[in-house]
C-alpha cells in the first residue's frame, strides 16, 4: 500500500543551519497496516508524513501509494489517495461552515464539481447517521458551525471528513496532542474504532508511549531521520514502556530524552 525507499530530506543544505531530517528511510506498509510513530524532537516524524503528503519534496528516494509513484505528485493531486487529520483542530476544517457543509465538502473530494442546490435530504440523513456513531450528540448539529465546537468535537468531525472516502492511506499527526488528557483518549477509541472498521492503512505519529504501544499492529521509533526500532505483532503486544525505552537506547546508543514522550 505504501512504499518508501531511501527518502532523504536536508533542508538548508550548504549552509550553517542545514538538517537533514529524512536520512535513507526505508518503510513498508501493507493493506490494513496501523503502525504507530514515536520519536524525540526533530526525530523525523513530521518532516515524514509531509513528505508522504506532498509538503516536501524529497532530494532523493521514492514514495510509491497503491502501487503509484507519487514522488513528484503535487500535492493536491496526490490528496485523492489520502485522508489527514492534523495536531491542531483549527485546521482540516472550514470554520465558518455547517457541520453538514463540512462533510459535503468531504464527500465530494475527487469528484468533478457543479452548480447545484445545497445538500440534499438524503445527504443530511446519512451524515447524520455517521455523525451518530461518533456518540457526541453533533448529529443533532447539522447546522452548527464547526468553529463553535470544541477541540474534541472538532477533532472527531475531521476524523470523519478525513475517512469519508475510504483513503487509500490515513495520516495522522498528532491529532490528540492538543487535547486534554480525557478528551484525547476519547478520540483514540473512535481513531481506533474507525480505522478497524474500515480496515485502514494508517500512519499514527504520537508523542505519548503508551499511545504508541496500545493502538495499532505495529510500533516504529525514528531518531535522527532514521527508522531505529520497527516492531509488530505479539512483540509489539507484550511491550512496556520501559521495553521500548530499552529498544531505543539499544538501537541510539544513548537515553531517550523526549519529557511530552515519558510524561505521556
Amino acid at each position: 500500500m505504501l512504499k518508501i525507499t531511501n527518502l532523504q530530506k536536508t533542508f538548508n543544505p550548504g549552509t550553517v543551519n542545514a538538517k537533514t531530517a529524512l536520512n535513507g528511510i526505508d518503510l513498508e506498509l501493507h493493506d490494513g497496516d496501523f503502525v504507530t510513530v514515536i520519536g524525540g524532537n526533530g526525530a523525523g516524524k513530521s518532516t515524514l508524513l509531509n513528505a508522504i503528503a506532498g509538503v516536501w519534496k524529497p532530494d532523493f528516494g521514492t514514495i510509491e501509494i497503491d502501487g503509484v509513484d507519487v514522488t513528484n505528485m503535487a500535492e493536491h493531486k496526490r490528496a485523492k489517495f489520502l485522508g489527514r487529520v492534523f495536531q491542531d483542530p483549527m485546521k482540516g476544517t472550514a470554520p465558518d461552515m455547517e457541520i453538514a457543509e463540512n462533510l459535503s465538502i468531504a464527500a465530494r473530494r475527487g469528484t468533478k464539481r457543479k452548480l447545484r442546490w445545497g445538500i440534499k435530504k438524503a445527504e443530511r440523513e446519512e451524515y447524520k447517521s455517521l455523525l451518530a456513531t461518533l456518540e457526541l450528540g453533533l448529529e443533532t448539529r447539522l447546522s452548527c458551525k464547526v468553529g463553535l465546537l470544541s477541540g474534541g468535537q472538532r477533532q472527531a468531525v475531521t476524523l470523519l471528513m478525513a475517512t469519508l472516502k475510504r483513503p487509500k492511506l490515513l495520516l495522522l499527526d498528532e491529532h490528540t496532542a492538543a487535547l486534554d488528557p480525557k478528551t484525547a483518549s476519547k478520540v483514540l477509541e473512535l481513531t481506533n474504532k474507525i480505522v478497524s472498521e474500515n480496515k485502514l492503512t494508517t500512519l499514527m505519529i504520537t508523542h505519548n508511549m503508551r499511545d504508541a504501544i496500545e493502538y495499532g499492529n505495529r510500533l516504529i521509533m525514528m531518531n535522527q531521520g532514521e527508522i531505529i526500532v520497527d516492531v509488530s505483532g505479539e512483540e509489539k503486544k507484550n511491550l512496556k514502556v520501559d521495553d521500548l525505552l530499552t529498544l531505543f537506547t539499544k538501537a541510539s546508543g544513548k537515553e531517550f530524552a523526549n519529557d511530552r514522550a515519558m510524561l505521556g
